[in-house]
Formats: structure tokens, C-alpha cells, sequence
């Protein structure tokens, strides 16, 4: 009988995009997705160790389908991810029913181990030092027809004191540019209209192999391939943020006016006792330049409470920051105590409920800066990218989603117009909300697009897609085309 899967994934991008190659993965190997509220003959846990958590987060989920494998013999339970490779000998001795442990770097390797413990008839771990197969070479199972993640580096150089991303994911590698475009390039070819490039920190891209304009270089390759409508790359890191960057993301079209720039913290105290190499005023002037190039852009960033030794005055200079920003949005995380870090054994730790009480005040102020920021949309003529997993008919209002060029969510109705996951539309926005923006106006415009021509034609079929592209070869790269001059 053909076995059943589920994924469980925890985390970031690089998170998600790691579980569409698991997904691909299984199903090369004959395995099916299972279906909501059934019971899988595998269940793989993709963790996180970034928050302090989600160590209580997967031992309490492996807890409870300890029961439900216990009912099911058969069944398999493989805990891959960051905290796998962190937490590789504690998981087997918590939870000795797990059958697989895999670490970030051996993603491929599933199938393999699966077997072995089943013959076997024991665990099997298996977490490898540093990164063999480039993660694109490995088949997928993408979540979206039309929109896909491409990783164009792993790992990361930083020494961030919170962090502990670098030491599971090792030094950074990146992959040549030609293997990155020609990725992008079989993706339209299979419908993609849109795709997220993505890095630990994605614009230190090229850094391996020598060439610090490279990422702008590649940002402008990809507005030379035809059919591709929408570009967008995360995350990046203000150390390495340059105006070349700027310009490319403002001078290619299909670079979409959106930007992710984690800030962390505004107070230059903190961000030196976590390693972050900027300043607040360094900050700030890159969101000046990015709005004087591009002034409908729309900022993101992620902010840390908490820090250890933060006072009353360092998270002051974060709410100004914050209102100084004009963020779109922010992710806001209390600080976790993450052994293995600097940061873990710093003094001054704060009471939990010194950083609940600043947490609580931060979220205000996020929420009524965005809300401010989302009021400026009303009233402007916008075009969307219809979603798919977003898009489902509201009951009450007939209402669809999508995501408009600088990635603002927007829930509108379709008025008369048979609009499918992937196609565009042109919106009046007619109400503003923290964290979305409406259309209750029938669309001004809709294009039917190959996305959404591909969407149709893949309902009731599973498909897993890959891409033969492996790690970079070795020797420099043949260069992109050379990179205009900035204006300063």
C-alpha cells in the first residue's frame, strides 16, 4: 500500500523551503501527502532552534504523537531542522520512539535513513558537519504553482551574540551565479511568475567567490528573463546593504518596492553587545535611500525585546527607531536564552516580566505605526498577484486575497471575473487595516496570466519537480554583467 506523509514545519523561509524539498523528497520515493485528519504512516518534524520554545514546542507535539504512533506500530516519526543538528543525542534519549534524526546539511539523506531504520528496527541519526549537496539539487514539492523560493546561499558569517543559526548552518556557501538563474529560468518555463531569493543574509551574497556587487548584478539578471513578474529576496543585513543594491532593486522592474531590513534593536549599545556591525544611524540612512529611490516602498523588519542588559532608555531608542522607520510591519520576539550563544551567558538577564511589559508596549506602537503607514493606501489604484493558499472565498463577503507588488496583503472581491490563484487584478483599496488592506470595489482591471493557466491545470495532480542544479563547481565564476554606476 503507498504510504502516507506529513511535514510539520517550524521557523523561517529557509524552513519552508527545506520541508517543499522533504515533500519532494518522499514523494519521489513513492510516499503521498496524507489528508487533513488522517493519520500518516510518517510524520517529519522541520524545527527551529532560534526561540527558546521550540524545544518545548516539539517535545510536547513528539509527546503527543508518541500515543498515536504507539496505536500505529507502523508508523514513522523523523525530527530533521536546526534543533535536530543542535539537539542530535538529547532527542533519541527524550523521545527513543523517534525513528530518524537528520541534521540541515543532509536533507537528502531521508529516504535512506527511513529505510535503515526500519530494517533495523532502531533509531538512526545521521547530522553532517558541513553542506555536500547544494539543497536545489534535490526534487520538490512546491507549495505554490506560481510563486517559488530559490536559495542562492546557505550558512552564515556573522557572529550574532543571540544567534545560533551560524554554528547549525555553517560558514556560508553560495551557489554560482549562472546555476541560480538558470533555476529561475526552469521555474518560469513551469509557470512561476514570482520568486523569493533567498540567504541567511542574501545580499552578502558573492562573497565567497569575490565579488561584492554580485548580488546587484544578479537582482538586475533576473529583470532580463521574460515571464518572470516578481522578484523578491530575504533577508538581508544593513552591514551589507549597499546603494548598488538600491539602485538595481529601483531600476528592475520586476524587483518588487518591498524590503525586509531586521533592525534587532535601536539602541547602539545593544546592537554593539550583539555583534550587530551598524548603528542606528547607519540604519535609518539606508531606509532614507531606499525611500528616496523607490518612495512607495514598503519596509519590514524583525525586532528583539529583551536583550540582555537592555534598559528603560535602549528600548526607547527602539520605539523611536520604529516610528522614525515607518515599518510596514515588524516580527517582534521576546529575547530567548539559547545555549550555545554569547549572548546565553551574559549578566544582566531580565525578569520575564520586564520583557513581557516592553513586548506589549512595542506591539502597540508597531501596530499603530503600520496602521498609519496602511491609512496612506486608501484610495490608490493597486495590482495584485491572486494567492492560492491565502485566496480562499471569504463565506460572508465572496472576498479572494492576494499580495500586492510591495507585498501588502489585500482581500477584494472579484466582482463578475472567473479569477484564478496566479492571475493579476488592479484594485481600488477602499479600506485600511493594520495588517491588511480591502478592496470592496470590483476589480479595474484582470489578466489572465500562465500562473494561473498552470494552477488550473495542476487541481487534482501531484506533482514533484527538480531542478538538476548541484553545488557551485569550482574556480570564479564567469561574471555577471558588469554593474552601472551608482548615483550618490
Amino acid at each position: 500500500m503507498t504510504k502516507t506523509y506529513e511535514v510539520r514545519t517550524y521557523g523561517c523561509q529557509m524552513n519552508v523551503h527545506d520541508s517543499e524539498r522533504l515533500g519532494g523528497l518522499l514523494e519521489t520515493d513513492g510516499y503521498v501527502r496524507a489528508e487533513e485528519g488522517s493519520t500518516p504512516d510518517l510524520v517529519v518534524f522541520n524545527t527551529c532552534a532560534v526561540r527558546e520554545n521550540a524545544d518545548n514546542k516539539l517535545y510536547g507535539n513528539l509527546g503527543h504523537i508518541a500515543s498515536v504512533k504507539e496505536k500505529n506500530p507502523g508508523m514513522q516519526i523523523a525530527v530533521g531542522g536546526c534543533l535536530a543538528q543542535k539537539d542530535r543525542d538529547t532527542i533519541t534519549k527524550k523521545a527513543p520512539f523517534v525513528d530518524v534524526v537528520f541534521g540541515t546539511h543532509n536533507i537528502g539523506s531521508l529516504p535512506v535513513l527511513l529505510e535503515r531504520a526500519r530494517i533495523a528496527e532502531e533509531s538512526q541519526v545521521e547530522i553532517l558537519e558541513s553542506l555536500e549537496v547544494f539543497p536545489s539539487t534535490l526534487p520538490t514539492k512546491r507549495d505554490s504553482v506560481f510563486a517559488a523560493w530559490v536559495s542562492i546561499s546557505v550558512g552564515c558569517n556573522n557572529t550574532c551574540t543571540f544567534c545560533i543559526v551560524p554554528a547549525l548552518r555553517g560558514k556560508e556557501k553560495d551557489r554560482r551565479p549562472g546555476d541560480i538563474l538558470a533555476e529561475v529560468q526552469a521555474l518560469v518555463d513551469d509557470g512561476v511568475v514570482e520568486v523569493t531569493l533567498l540567504g541567511q543574509n542574501v545580499n552578502a551574497y558573492g562573497v565567497e567567490f569575490g565579488d561584492r556587487q554580485a548580488f546587484a548584478k544578479l537582482l538586475r539578471a533576473c529583470g532580463e528573463i521574460e515571464g518572470l513578474e516578481r522578484v523578491r529576496f530575504t533577508s538581508p543585513h544593513p552591514k551589507d546593504f549597499t546603494d548598488d543594491v538600491i539602485a538595481a532593486m529601483a531600476e528592475t522592474p520586476n524587483v518588487m518596492p518591498q524590503l525586509h531590513m531586521p533592525l534587532q534593536s535601536g539602541s547602539d549599545r545593544v546592537l554593539k553587545a550583539m555583534r550587530r556591525s551598524y548603528r542606528q544611524e547607519k540604519f535609518l540612512g539606508i531606509i532614507d535611500r531606499v525611500r528616496a529611490a523607490m518612495p512607495d516602498a514598503a519596509i519590514t523588519t524583525d525586532i528583539i525585546v529583551g536583550f540582555p542588559g537592555e534598559t528603560e532608555e535602549d528600548f526607547l531608542e527602539t520605539i523611536e527607531v520604529v516610528r522614525k522607520a515607518r515599518f510596514t510591519s515588524a516580527f517582534t520576539f521576546q529575547y530567548s536564552q539559547r545555549p550555545g550563544t554569547p549572548a546565553a551567558t551574559l549578566p544582566d538577564q531580565l525578569p520575564k516580566a520586564v520583557v513581557q511589559e516592553r513586548y506589549e508596549r512595542l506591539i502597540k506602537v508597531v501596530d499603530e505605526v503600520a496602521w498609519d503607514e496602511a491609512k496612506k493606501q486608501e484610495g490608490r489604484i493597486v495590482e495584485l498577484l491572486v494567492a492560492d493558499h491565502e485566496g480562499k472565498k471569504d463565506g460572508a463577503t465572496h472576498r479572494l486575497t492576494g499580495r500586492a507588488r510591495d507585498n501588502r496583503l489585500v482581500h477584494f472581491v472579484p466582482g463578475e471575473h472567473e479569477v484564478r490563484p496566479g492571475d493579476m487584478v488592479r484594485v481600488l483599496i477602499t479600506y485600511a487595516a493594520p495588517h491588511h488592506l480591502v478592496s470592496d470595489e470590483p476589480p479595474i482591471s484582470f489578466r489572465r496570466t500562465k500562473a494561473g493557466d498552470a494552477w488550473e491545470s495542476r487541481q487534482g495532480r501531484t506533482e514533484v519537480r527538480s531542478v538538476g542544479l548541484g553545488m557551485p563547481s569550482l574556480g570564479v565564476p564567469a561574471p555577471l554583467p558588469p554593474a552601472p554606476v551608482c548615483a550618490v
